[in-house]
């Protein structure tokens, strides 16, 4: 067992960190070495089974990411944008795969990521499915194939805990969709429409989201057009698909050249 690699969560006491613990935890591919939460929180000293309400796992809550990184191979992270940009230059100081599910980044964070990724391999996606990153790629194709006679229109609902909007996974959605049709993302989103907005943009990729009770993720891709729709759709009904995806993502950094990777290089699924 000592020659798996050793795996570190940050932010143990998350939806994410809890399930990411627990499948490391059962992998017979890789041990659980450490977990992270944030100074002050009151799980710290506390043993992270002991924490959840179950049995000792003889893994301690630790606030000192330092003595833990320098022990791993990887990281897995779904925490903060801030505190994920933070754990990035610790994974690269100590050239450890950074796996990151960590959605809400702006573009200065995203600078300081691919600063990062010049020295460790940082695998990053808003969604670790394999089912989603398939839904990626057919709203690419599909986004080629329809022209801007068809409006697109990206719908997401998830559970009342989540604090950003649009989803990670539905800007992963319209960002396949945009690259499609060969425009930039930003220049075309409708994140949020109240009141007189006016008559629709040709071209332009709406987004709604919607909150409420467990849902763990639900995503719709609609392309509607004179007299017809498409839609492609994902739903997720067991939040542990993404934490096998995150352990599946650092398994296959091991030993890759650094860089800036998604779970389309993980999956090995096609660009085109």
């Amino acid at each position: 067992m000592g020659d798996l690699p050793g795996i570190v969560i940050n932010g143990a006491s998350g939806r994410m960190g809890r399930m990411l613990a627990r499948v490391v935890s059962e992998s017979d591919k890789a041990r659980l070495i450490g977990v992270l939460e944030r100074p002050g929180h009151d799980w710290i000293g506390q043993d992270l089974g002991v924490a959840t309400g179950g049995a000792e796992t003889g893994v301690t809550v630790s606030d000192d990411p330092l003595e833990l990184v320098a022990r791993a191979q990887a990281v897995i992270d779904f925490t903060t944008p801030a505190a994920s940009v933070e754990m990035a230059t610790l994974t690269a100081q100590a050239r450890v795969v950074h796996v990151i599910g960590t959605t809400g980044f702006d573009a200065a964070d995203l600078k300081k990521i691919a600063a990062a990724a010049r020295h460790a391999v940082i695998v990053r996606a808003g969604n670790m499915s394999l089912g989603v990153n398939l839904l990626v790629q057919m709203t690419k194709r599909v986004a080629a194939a329809l022209d801007e006679d068809f409006d697109i229109e990206i719908v997401e609902t998830h559970h009342n805990q989540k604090v950003d909007a649009p989803s990670g996974t539905a800007l992963m959605l319209g960002e396949a969709a945009a690259e499609a049709r060969g425009v930039v993302l930003d220049n075309v989103a409708d994140r949020g429409r109240d009141g007189i907005t006016g008559r629709r943009e040709r071209g332009h990729i709406g987004f709604a989201a919607l909150r409420g009770g467990d849902v763990v993720g639900e995503h719709d891709v609609v392309f509607a057009g004179m007299g017809e729709r498409v839609t492609l759709r994902h739903v997720a009904t067991d939040r542990g698909i993404y934490a096998r995806g995150a352990l599946r993502a650092a398994l296959w950094g091991q030993g890759r050249t650094p860089g800036d990777y998604d779970m389309i290089d993980v999956l090995g699924l096609s660009r085109e």
